[in-house]
């Protein structure tokens, strides 16, 4: 028998013409991609004594836990999949292959290198996202990679991207789901820049000859990412938004759109209906920016909730390739995951129980006043009640439970890990 509380919360929803068991099954097929980044903050595998540094990239803090081994982070993304309720996907970038202790450069990964995570994603019925890594190696230092007018340096990215476009073809076809593979590369300069177009210019012929190898839509689908700026970059990014919207619109390709790596008074969500007008998909890598490009952990704000209404109101919910882009290292690394995952997923919920079309309705009549009354009743409509009943649909913890279940693991887990 369901809970009685729920049952009030079914009927009040239903009095505004929304079926909470409908929302709940629609929700219920829509996949959160969970970065593998976050693990071990940023660091991959490639080396014994990877560190984290240049294109841009800073994870700050040194909290105590951390993943050192693929197993390690396996196990922990295990752990933060019983946290979270819905269907995910597991997103994981190019310096996380299995290398065999052995250093292989970007330009010589292998479909060989990724095939523990085919095995182990099929084993928990989790599809895969896949990246290109940018950053982090000495061909990234001087801040440009695709873009570089070291032709050297610039072929050796492009066989990076080549491979990781291959790879990613394969492990849609082994997964028997399309692969969304993200492009973004960090060029950019600290200072003004003179040859903005020449720059350009090289990162669109590299992108054409990357992209001149055609793979199947069924097993891998490309995107490419957009930034206004980052560390190091503040006064120049080549694939800026601008560069990124005509190549997709020019060439057919998918455009990410990353909530961090706009200005930080722009509304992210209302690009949204814009770009969904004319795309057919559009790839969605939810963060929350404090000040700069910082990647905070997501949390259910005003912002995740307007992308995730404006995703809703589109009518192309299934369209939009949802991922999250984080990494925190200042606290319990699970609890970040869980409660960045878990809040996107409360965004998509609560978008999904508005009375969408009585809201139209007041709209096209002229009646502002009933929809601004309409849209603040929500907030105070029994949503918790749907949200908990969501969670116990896939035996997920309540969001105080939470709270247990992770120091819980920290105890028994993360502190062995520090000896």
């Amino acid at each position: 028998m369901k809970d009685n509380r729920y049952d009030v919360a079914r009927q009040t929803y239903a009095m505004l013409g929304v079926d909470t068991e409908a929302v709940i099954e629609q929700l219920s097929t829509i996949p959160i991609s969970i970065h593998c980044w976050q693990g071990d903050d940023v660091g991959g595998f490639e080396r014994p004594d990877a560190t984290l540094g240049g294109g841009g990239i800073q994870v700050t803090g040194n909290y105590p836990g951390k993943a050192r081994t693929i197993e390690e982070l396996r196990q922990d993304i295990d752990k933060v999949l019983e946290l979270v309720p819905g269907p995910h996907r597991i997103n994981i970038h190019a310096s996380y292959g299995e290398f065999g202790g052995e250093f292989v450069d970007r330009d010589k990964i292998e479909e060989k290198h990724f095939a523990g995570w085919v095995k182990w994603a099929k084993e928990r019925g989790l599809g895969i996202d896949f990246n290109g890594t940018y950053f982090s190696h000495p061909l990234a230092d001087d801040g440009y990679t695709l873009a570089s007018k070291d032709c050297k340096v610039r072929q050796f990215w492009i066989e990076h991207a080549k491979r990781c476009r291959r790879i990613a073809a394969w492990i849609g076809k082994e997964m028997g789901s399309p692969c969304i593979l993200d492009t973004w590369v960090p060029d950019g300069a600290k200072d003004f820049t003179v040859d903005k177009i020449g720059y350009r210019r090289l990162l669109k012929e590299s992108l054409d000859e990357i992209f001149a190898i055609p793979y199947s839509r069924e097993h891998m689908r490309d995107a490419i990412e957009t930034k206004l700026f980052g560390i190091g970059s503040e006064a120049f990014v080549v694939g800026s938004h601008e560069f990124y919207m005509n190549y997709a619109a020019y060439n057919d390709k998918m455009l990410c759109i990353d909530m961090g790596h706009f200005h930080t008074a722009e509304d992210v969500s209302d690009k949204l209906s814009s770009i969904l007008l004319f795309q057919d998909e559009v790839l969605l890598h939810v963060s929350r920016p404090m000040r700069w490009d910082s990647d905070h952990v997501v949390l259910f704000n005003d912002d995740v909730l307007h992308v995730a209404q404006e995703v809703v109101r589109s009518g192309k919910l299934e369209n939009v390739h949802i991922g999250l882009d984080f990494f925190d290292a200042s606290i319990n690394r699970i609890g970040a995951w869980a409660t960045g995952i878990r809040s996107m997923r409360k965004a998509l919920l609560f978008a999904l129980l508005e009375p969408h079309a009585k809201l139209v309705e007041y709209e096209e009549n002229g009646n502002g006043y009933a929809k601004m009354a309409l849209l603040e009743a929500q907030k105070t409509l029994p949503f918790s009640e749907v949200w908990r009943e969501f969670c116990d649909k896939y035996n997920a913890p309540d969001d105080l439970k939470l709270i247990d279940e992770v120091l819980s693991y920290e105890e028994k887990t993360l502190k062995g890990r520090n000896k």
